[in-house]
């Protein structure tokens, strides 16, 4: 080997310019360097400093040793002046035996390349020089870095060596490595975007099962020890799995263990179903689990409790997709992992997430009020934060001061202040809402009113000025009243300060590539017809026979004749027959007849007939009128409402 080695540099300084100088560099011990056995003495040694400068530094540091502190030699001299930090940092590599390299008139492997894509080199600030064997030799301004050393040992599946690069020249290397033309570096054509990251070059969840199932014997489950959480394969698989199911739009990944010689079941949930996806030999069970807890950052010899943590997948080569992780105990010892996946999604315009022109126009005119509660309802998983980010986004502007409280903080808007919260260290909703009240906010959002502090701090804030939405668990909006009359709220503070409740719930969006259209009998748009009037306060057969001649006129074809869409199935849905999901609302603003309701502490079916009355149409009402156009399916509407 013969690099270039400046011995003016301050350190070992070398400037290799072949990937075998690089591999042999790496895989050589590192010389001991001088005699110095302090490292002021290596200092003054390599000329960085006069004697005079370390006995200066010597005395300060006796000094301030009696006044309690500890502080470094090389610290004091940085501080001093008389020293650089950069230098200090190169003396200190010297006076330890490692080399410092500069890429200058090197040409990284592409193979290297390929092996840490580009968005986490930038991020991270290393740069993959060559790959061999088993091993990855890496340019890093702190090879002493642990926690990214793991991280790209588990990304790029090889045994990582790292050497320390030459101050300021590591940016400009990555931008040049990365920027070659395609024939150079294959990790640009070999690792071409999808979804917008490096996928390509993975092999699939099912190849990499097969050949786990190959790779490892088939023995018995008191053997499954064999196969390790740092497995390659089936580190590689899990990395696989979380790609795939972001290509499949799926919301959550569920893990689920069973004693053997029951199978590992992995199911992924898809526009709100369950749906299998891959199957693997019970021996897998404690290495799937142990690596998604390490990927988390959880305890991996904890298995009686429930543990819940995050991924940030960019850390492992994925897209910036985060994932939400829980583990739960379950029999014999087992633990089930559940993987929920937020995206970082941007807000959908209000315009489009499925109201009604009357609805939207309604919704609009009520959140321009300075002042208000406006609450969003429904079970878990119904999109009632994407609808309230919708909201804001609508009233997002720059005369308005936003405050979020979020958990956790599933879309970002520029303009807004999100805070997540954190009940663990007393960081609740009901105190987020207590510190933007003294931070001149115009309107806040609170993600869900658990409790009966937030839900009066909320109304007292909505009562002094400010607008405020949030959510609710609960069924439909009548009820949504009386849930809050019953944590003790009062009634005339609530009547005063809501301003509307919209209740929503999601259904599956029929697949416009192959949904078949059939003519609708008079015998089906009768019973349609009553199943739309039962939600309302009349159904007699004149209000089913207006009804029918309403819809023939506003979505049959020019004949009359009204066109019921079914599901058939096709490659763009998975066979399915649906793809995306559509929202259906139930819209109920608060006038002076459901004031008085509420005053009045008056039931759910009470508040329900005053707001039909006012002119509310109920959720299944709203989706009737989506399954007339086209959208989806009865059964769907009729699951979604079956209240």
């Amino acid at each position: 080997m013969d690099p270039c080695l400046q011995s003016s540099a301050p350190g070992l300084y070398f400037e290799p310019r072949t990937a075998q100088e690089v591999w042999q560099l790496a895989n050589s011990s590192h010389p001991a360097v001088g005699k110095a056995q302090h490292l002021g003495e290596a200092l003054v040694n390599a000329g960085l400093i006069r004697p005079d400068d370390l006995q200066h530094a010597l005395q300060r540091q006796r000094d301030e040793r009696q006044l309690g502190a500890l502080p470094l030699v090389g610290q004091i001299l940085v501080e001093e002046g008389l020293l650089t930090q950069d230098a200090l940092r190169q003396a200190i590599a010297a006076w330890l035996g490692e080399y410092v390299v500069h890429p200058g008139h090197l040409q990284p492997d592409p193979v290297a390349l390929a092996l840490v894509p580009r968005s986490v080199a930038e991020r991270e600030s290393v740069l993959p020089l060559v790959a061999r064997e088993d091993a990855l030799v890496l340019l890093m301004s702190d090879p002493h870095d642990r926690a990214l050393l793991d991280e790209l040992r588990f990304l790029s599946q090889r045994r990582v060596l790292a050497l320390q690069a030459a101050p300021g020249s590591l940016m400009p290397a990555i931008a040049r490595a990365y920027s070659a033309p395609a024939g150079d570096s294959p990790s640009q054509a070999g690792a071409a975007p999808r979804n917008g990251h490096a996928l390509a070059a993975r092999p699939s969840s099912q190849q990499l099962a097969s050949d786990l199932r190959s790779t490892v014997p088939d023995t018995d489950a008191a053997t499954a020890s064999v196969v390790t959480e740092s497995d390659n394969t089936l580190v590689r698989l899990i990395n696989s799995i979380i790609d795939e199911a972001i290509a499949h739009r799926a919301s959550d990944i569920h893990i689920e263990t069973e004693p053997a010689p029951g199978n590992v079941r992995v199911r992924l949930r898809v526009d709100g179903d369950l749906v299998p996806y891959l199957e693997l030999p019970a021996r897998f069970r404690y290495a799937m689990v142990a690596r998604l807890k390490i990927m988390a950052d959880l305890d991996i010899s904890e298995h009686r409790k429930p543990q819940d943590g995050k991924i940030d997948f960019a850390r492992f080569g994925g897209p910036p997709v985060e994932l939400r992780v829980v583990t739960v105990p379950t029999s014999h010892g087992l633990e089930d992992v559940v993987l929920r996946l937020l995206a970082g999604a941007k807000p959908l315009p209000l315009d489009a997430i499925g109201l009604t022109p009357a609805n939207l126009q309604a919704l609009r005119d009520t959140v321009k009020k300075p002042y208000g509660l406006v609450l969003v309802v429904g079970p878990t998983g119904c999109g009632k934060t994407t609808t309230l980010h919708s909201v804001i986004r609508d009233i997002n502007t720059a005369n308005r001061k936003i405050w979020t409280a979020e958990d956790p903080i599933e879309i970002t808007q520029s303009g807004l202040r999100q805070v997540q919260v954190n009940a663990r260290i007393g960081w609740t909703f009901a105190n987020a809402m207590r510190t933007f009240l003294r931070a001149d906010p115009d309107v806040i959002m609170i993600g869900e009113m658990r409790d009966e502090e937030t839900a009066r701090i909320a109304i007292q804030a909505s009562l002094t000025g400010h607008l405020v939405l949030s959510t609710l668990h609960t069924n439909s909006a009548p009820e949504s009243v009386a849930r809050l009359l019953e944590m003790g709220l009062d009634p005339f503070n609530f009547s005063d300060s809501l301003l509307a409740i919209l209740a929503q719930r999601l259904v599956r969006r029929l697949c416009t590539h192959c949904r078949t259209p059939a003519i609708a009998s008079d015998e089906q748009l009768q019973a349609l017809a009553s199943q739309y009037l039962d939600s309302s306060a009349s159904n007699c057969p004149e209000a089913c026979t207006a009804l029918v001649a309403r819809w023939r006129k506003d979505y049959g074809r020019a004949d009359g004749q009204v066109t019921l869409w079914q599901r058939r199935g096709c490659s763009e849905c998975d066979s399915s027959g649906y793809h995306g999901r559509l929202g259906i609302h139930e819209l109920m603003l608060s006038g002076e007849a459901i004031r008085q309701q509420i005053r009045h502490r008056a039931s759910a079916a009470d508040i329900r007939h005053a707001a039909l009355s006012a002119g509310m149409k109920t959720l299944r009402q709203d989706g009737i009128e989506k399954v007339l156009q086209g959208l989806t399916e009865l059964q769907e509407v009729s699951a979604a409402t079956n209240q």
